[in-house]
């Protein structure tokens, strides 16, 4: 009875894998925002570029696969809202012009709720959700994936097939700096682009007289982009405002405000709109 049921089994593998396959083929651009460690604001920064691509006119999907911290909801607005589906696909929400959202925090009952998988059944749900979601064809899909190099990062890499690249997150102290090598070695090893480290919770910026105060110190996510030669993509200030914007639920990018901080975050969407350009070009 067995052998009589393997085949088919072989084929639904078969058919999921090429809609899986097609789905993030119809996907431009993919950018996974990885970080060595947790409490770098990792969140926060994956957010923000995602907003201001689809500010830029690009259609944009925003991936939230931390299945045990889900913070994108939140970050969002779109908090508690209901995910909608068909036979087919998964409908993500639609959170802004060009922008749409996804994320295991919707499917769960209340911010109470403990998710305690193993790592077979969280890449099951990566799976799905990369197979499943219908963006709408995005010129990008954002991904923000878990802090390290294990299950959940590994699925997101192994899954998201060709044209992904890695976004990654550090801040200046010492420890954080010594996970985020490591997670560039886990780019290399597993085949992954390295777009640019981004050194987050630089210092902060005096509002009155415009000088740096180095409260974690400086320069640790420069220093770690020379020894690993990936780009330094610059440095975000600590900034009152990206935390209130958080908590409201409208993303810091989104506002009509310049800052230190929206410069450095604009630098990474300049130099992904950049590459198009040259694309096109050649």
């Amino acid at each position: 009875m067995s052998t009589m049921h393997k085949p088919i089994d072989e084929e639904a593998k078969r058919r999921e894998a090429l809609e899986l396959q097609q789905r993030m083929a119809d996907i431009h651009h993919k950018l996974l925002v990885l970080s060595g460690k947790a409490g770098v604001g990792k969140s926060a920064v994956a957010v923000n570029p995602a907003v201001a691509l689809a500010k830029a006119g690009r259609q944009t999907g925003l991936l939230d696969v931390d299945i045990h911290g889900p913070s994108v909801p939140e970050l969002t607005g779109p908090e508690g809202q209901t995910v909608h589906s068909d036979d087919r696909a998964i409908l993500p929400v639609k959170v802004a012009d060009n922008l749409a959202v996804m994320s295991f925090g919707f499917l769960l009952g209340s911010k109470a709720d403990a998710v305690i998988w193993r790592g077979p059944l969280k890449h099951s749900v990566i799976r799905q959700f990369l197979k499943d979601v219908a963006w709408a064809t995005p010129d990008y899909l954002v991904i923000d994936s878990p802090h390290g190099t294990g299950d959940e990062p590994l699925s997101v890499v192994q899954l998201a097939g060709p044209l992904a690249e890695a976004l990654i997150i550090t801040t200046p102290k010492e420890l954080s700096i010594s996970d985020v090598r490591r997670c560039v070695t886990f780019c290399r090893q597993v085949n992954l682009p390295v777009l640019g480290v981004l050194e987050n919770m630089s210092g902060f910026i005096c509002p009155q007289c415009g000088a740096r105060i180095g409260l974690f110190k400086s320069g640790g996510g420069e220093r770690l982009a020379r020894e690993t030669k990936v780009p330094f993509l610059g440095r975000i200030p600590f900034d009152p405002e990206i935390v209130v914007s958080g908590d409201n639920g409208v993303p810091f990018a989104g506002r009509d405000v310049f800052s230190p901080a929206v410069a450095a975050l604009e630098s990474v969407v300049d130099r992904l709109l950049s590459r198009e350009r040259q694309i096109r070009v050649v």
